[in-house]
């Protein structure tokens, strides 16, 4: 059972989280600082967002904590378990969409999320979810190998199944069924997690949650001072209109964060800055950018590359 001072300890740990994300990744970015706003939501809750603009690296991203809670769980959680109906519920964690300049690095994104649903003389349901996945434009192989060593390295230490089991996920989740593509190149992506216990669950997401910066950070360095040309911007902007369908028709936590009631401007930081849909795009055959579609948004085992 999660007793009231479990709950607190995962809050404190979500509240760290974001504070260690944001100084790590302003120090990576050199010139911006994450602008902060707190929120209050009517139904019960609230958080803190943290957004970047116009750095030295990113364009825009956001580092987002939430800590919700109401008397109904609302339909994007209970239409693939209906079990919730009619409980109380918390829902808190950390959320996080970096969009950077240069399209040379990619976009990421990374969550952590906590959910528990009560009903009275019933056991609570609790459980982890969270992940963290990489949106090339021009990817670089070795990045993309060093992604994916990474999430299969934190995995390890939690049984040799749960890297595959968690990057297949990914994989299918973050996919695009209209356009009949991945959104990037994948990482890790775990729902419904309450086994073997809460201690053992609790410190897999914490090992995400570090495995993110361990991950991107890296790729950072490499590839922001890359040249690019109005080439790769205008490539880069037209992708980005896929990360925007994806969040806007397939997300579950786009969906659970306005259906909640949550702070729209802060559930909405995902989306990018600047975005282009150009009717009848194409891409060059045999180009740097067609690679992208070709070779790396196609599912790999990248981690034995």
């Amino acid at each position: 059972m999660i007793e009231s001072i479990e709950l607190e300890e995962i809050k404190s740990y979500f509240l760290a989280l974001q504070d260690k994300i944001c100084e790590q990744l302003t120090k990576a970015d050199g010139l911006g600082i994450f602008k902060e706003e707190s929120w209050q939501r009517e139904g019960g809750g609230g958080g803190r967002s943290r957004v970047i603009q116009n750095g030295g690296v990113f364009e825009q991203g956001g580092v987002n904590f939430s800590h919700v809670y109401g008397e109904n769980m609302p339909a994007s959680a209970t239409a693939h378990r209906p079990e919730l109906a009619g409980r109380s519920f918390n829902a808190l964690g950390v959320s996080l969409v970096m969009h950077p300049h240069n399209p040379y690095v990619p976009t990421s994104h990374a969550n952590v999320r906590f959910f528990i649903a009560n009903k009275p003389n019933e056991k609570p349901i609790w459980w982890f979810g969270g992940g963290f996945d990489l949106t090339p434009f021009y990817p670089f192989e070795e990045d993309v190998i060093h992604w994916h060593n990474t999430a299969k390295q934190l995995c390890l230490p939690f049984g040799d199944d749960i890297y595959p089991k968690y990057k297949s996920w990914c994989d299918e989740y973050f996919y695009l069924k209209h356009r009949q593509e991945p959104r990037g190149v994948g990482g890790l992506f775990f729902d419904d997690l309450n086994s073997p216990n809460f201690h053992t669950a609790f410190s897999f997401t914490k090992a995400v949650a570090q495995g993110y910066l361990d991950a991107y950070l890296p790729i950072i360095e490499k590839r922001k001072s890359m040249v690019y040309g109005t080439q790769e911007r205008d490539f880069q902007l037209h992708r980005r209109g896929r990360y925007v369908e994806f969040n806007l028709v397939w997300d579950r936590g786009t969906l659970f964060g306005l259906q909640t009631g949550g702070r729209t401007e802060s559930i909405l930081m995902s989306m990018p800055p600047e975005v282009k849909w150009t009717y009848g795009y194409e891409i060059k055959q045999g180009s740097e950018e067609a690679k992208l579609l070709d070779y790396f948004l196609v599912p790999r085992e990248w981690a034995t590359i």
